[in-house]
């Protein structure tokens, strides 16, 4: 068929890639030459909401395409901004903008664009943030979520969940055997099945309140000439990654206390109290819905900016922390950071 559009442009998680997002992509190629598949949360760990890679979910995706509609499909990460959503916007439009560049066939006539996709919740909020480009809005086939999905199979035994969500139509074949491969030979799977484990019991704990539970947290970004002071943390949720040091607000404790007496607990840092206090440039409250498997957390987060020094103070882990140190912040890993830790450094400091 003539296709309408040069491209089509599909931004999702794929958290798995399923059958209502094969839809959405066999439409897109048939609407336009090609189609340009953005796919999001990018760069992250592992955990609960993210288990899979930016290459595993393309591998997927490829997967249930034949060779001709894999050379029409363009496949790129893009990496989340949860407190700058024009930031967010800017690099949608700066990768497709090269795309577009690099692949359009007549330069001498305007790329005809059209961002596909369904307004099945909130998360659909970036079909009206480019108006520049024409709309194909397609209906949720048969409502399959891939949250339900991902609970399925960490929560239940992999492999039966794997063959009733295929029998159920739920998730392409070549989805349901790349799955099954993914849990017979990923250590990464084990990984994420541990956390939701702990996530699951920890929220037993308050299942039997008259609401769920919103939880406030504090966070210390401590910098020093050019440094940031992070820990390692011990055990689940993100056993192993590195995080800001932080935790829980007591009942009886204002919130720069808490911050405080959290980064004493993991860090040991060797500087007076008054010093830190008097160090303190700014906080702010960090609230994304989705920024902790734990439960809704917010986190308030103070910005603390040491006097540069040649040697830097000494920290030891403590608490929640396998280990305390200090990383330069050019070398920080979105990869190797816990919940939104890696995002909230960026945004307090200004280097977004």
């Amino acid at each position: 068929m003539t296709q309408t559009f040069d491209f089509a442009v599909f931004i999702g998680r794929f958290q798995p890639f399923h059958s209502g997002h094969l839809k959405i992509v066999r439409e897109g190629l048939n609407r336009a030459n090609k189609l340009v598949l953005l796919i999001g949360s990018a760069w992250q760990p592992r955990n609960a909401r993210n288990p899979w890679t930016h290459q595993e979910r393309e591998a997927m995706v490829r997967a249930c395409l034949n060779e001709t509609e894999n050379t029409r499909l363009l496949c790129l990460p893009l990496m989340d901004v949860p407190y700058n959503d024009e930031l967010w916007v800017r690099n949608v439009q700066a990768t497709v903008n090269g795309l577009v560049t690099a692949h359009h066939t007549t330069p001498h006539q305007p790329a005809k664009v059209a961002l596909i996709g369904h307004r099945k919740d909130q998360t659909g909020f970036y079909l009206n943030l480019f108006p520049q480009w024409h709309s194909i809005s397609i209906e949720n086939y048969r409502n399959i979520s891939a949250t339900p999905l991902r609970e399925h199979l960490f929560m239940t035994t992999p492999d039966s969940a794997i063959n009733t969500m295929q029998n159920n139509e739920l998730i392409p074949a070549p989805v349901a055997e790349y799955l099954l491969h993914f849990v017979a030979t990923e250590a990464g799977f084990m990984q994420v099945q541990e956390e939701v484990q702990f996530v699951q019991k920890y929220q037993q704990a308050w299942q039997s309140a008259p609401y769920a539970p919103t939880f406030v947290t504090v966070d210390a970004v401590v910098v020093q000439s050019g440094h940031v002071l992070l820990v390692q943390r011990r055990a689940n949720p993100g056993k192993g990654l590195w995080a800001l040091p932080g935790g829980f607000v007591n009942q009886h404790e204002r919130l720069q206390d808490a911050c405080l007496r959290e980064l004493r607990e993991e860090t040991r840092l060797k500087v007076p109290a008054p010093v830190l206090k008097g160090s303190i440039k700014r906080s702010a409250v960090y609230d994304d819905p989705y920024r902790s498997t734990r439960g809704r957390t917010i986190t308030h987060t103070f910005h603390i900016e040491l006097a540069p020094n040649a040697e830097l103070p000494k920290v030891k882990g403590g608490d929640d922390a396998q280990t305390a140190q200090w990383i330069p912040l050019s070398k920080l890993n979105p990869q190797t950071m816990f919940e939104d830790h890696y995002f909230i450094i960026q945004d307090l400091l200004g280097t977004v």
